[in-house]
């Protein structure tokens, strides 16, 4: 498998990592539970994917003995499929942080209004995109 992809989907895990060429050690990866997206026969013989910017870091490996491509060869379509899903997880998983990161009083009535917690956080995250 290719080493310095920007993308790696594992089709048995149903995952999609995002990883982080900046210089940071790990990735995010979400599961995606969408069955109906895994099983799309374009994707039957597919192992996993490492995606990047430049053909030399795209992998696609394959189950069975199909000799392992780049993505651009493979013809699966484009990596936004993977990618908007992750953007999708992620937003969710922003939105519940946000939501969970209340100031509370000794007896667990909130300490801050919404105003406040705006403006100690930001607004709740309502779109992302990588």
């Amino acid at each position: 498998m290719a080493t310095n992809g920007n993308w790696t989907i594992v089709f048995d895990d149903k995952t999609v990592i995002k990883n982080y060429a900046e210089g940071a050690s790990e990735g995010i990866g979400y599961k995606i539970n969408d069955d109906t997206f895994w099983n799309d026969p374009k994707f039957s013989n597919i192992w996993a994917i490492q995606y990047g910017n430049l053909v030399t870091s795209d992998e696609v490996e394959y189950r069975d003995t199909t000799p392992h491509s780049s993505f651009a060869d493979a013809n699966i379509g484009d990596i936004s499929q993977f990618s908007n899903k992750w953007d999708a997880a992620h937003l969710a998983k922003l939105q519940s942080d946000w939501d969970e990161n209340n100031l509370t009083n000794e007896d667990g009535s909130s300490a801050e209004t919404q105003a406040e917690k705006i403006t100690r956080l930001g607004a709740k995250p309502t779109s992302y995109s990588s």
